[in-house]
């Protein structure tokens, strides 16, 4: 496995004809300098195509890149580029939390400047993330990235975060707090909703029915001060879903999630 896209494989890929499932289409690149430190990108057969890059649940602690390819067809048959980041879990960097939202700011770097060399469109990136991955996906959303990175305050051109956690300070008084070490900092830099300055995209903020009580409290809380700051915001309710469930609409143009998604990207 090397660094970098081997376009000569995406060639192969593109010669293959109809989309195929599995490890002829599958290109893992690394944007790290560790293994675990890589994308998969799922191309779709148009050139110059918007680019959806996913950010995968666990609580933080579970979870790789590749449980999560169901998710890539969505995009890929709507002529949309998909990528799924792989990262550490909080076990790994030994309860560090910073490192881990570190490695997928930089893993949407890494695709803002290569995009092009897999067809992408580096003016059209957007994310999506779900649970712990929705935290994580709301972390990208208010990244400093002039400041972080050298690039464009609007890197991001829309960001759809579902059943996630967007101010860590009732989560740090949580069990979670056994196997995160939670700081100040960690708190204050990781809580998207103290820093929606930074924030320069629309926004989907959704939450189910079915879902536990602080879940849908946060998402509540996170959407009224995103419309309290005047930032472009759409909340989604999903009637009758559970945690698990709401994922599972994100996998279908017809689901609550998927077609949110389409439409945010201009693909519907």
């Amino acid at each position: 496995m090397s660094k970098g896209i081997d376009e000569a494989r995406v060639h192969q890929i593109l010669k293959a004809g109809p989309f195929l499932w599995g490890e002829a289409v599958r290109l893992h690149v690394l944007f790290g300098a560790s293994e675990i430190e890589g994308i998969d990108v799922y191309r779709c057969r148009q050139e110059n195509a918007p680019v959806n890059v996913y950010t995968h649940g666990g609580a933080w602690r579970n979870g790789r890149s590749r449980e999560f390819a169901f998710l890539a067809e969505l995009f890929v048959n709507a002529g949309a580029h998909s990528v799924i980041v792989d990262f550490n879990n909080i076990d790994d960097v030994d309860g560090d939390l910073l490192a881990m939202a570190r490695q997928v700011r930089s893993a949407v770097a890494y695709v803002y400047k290569n995009a092009a060399r897999f067809g992408g469109d580096p003016n059209r990136v957007y994310v999506t993330g779900h649970s712990s991955g929705g935290h994580l996906a709301g972390c990208i959303a208010t990244t400093d990235w002039q400041r972080d990175f050298g690039l464009p305050k609007d890197v991001l051109k829309g960001a759809l975060l579902a059943s996630g956690m967007y101010d860590l300070k009732p989560v740090r008084l949580s069990k979670r707090s056994k196997y995160v070490k939670f700081t100040d900092e960690i708190e204050e830099e990781l809580s998207a909703q103290r820093h929606l300055d930074r924030l320069n995209c629309p926004v989907i903020v959704a939450h189910g029915t079915m879902e536990t009580p602080e879940f849908q409290r946060q998402a509540r809380d996170f959407h009224t001060a995103l419309k309290a700051a005047g930032k472009p915001v759409k909340f989604l309710v999903g009637e009758s879903y559970n945690h698990f469930e709401m994922l599972e609409t994100l996998a279908t143009p017809y689901g609550l999630l998927g077609r949110a998604q389409l439409e945010l990207m201009k693909l519907s």
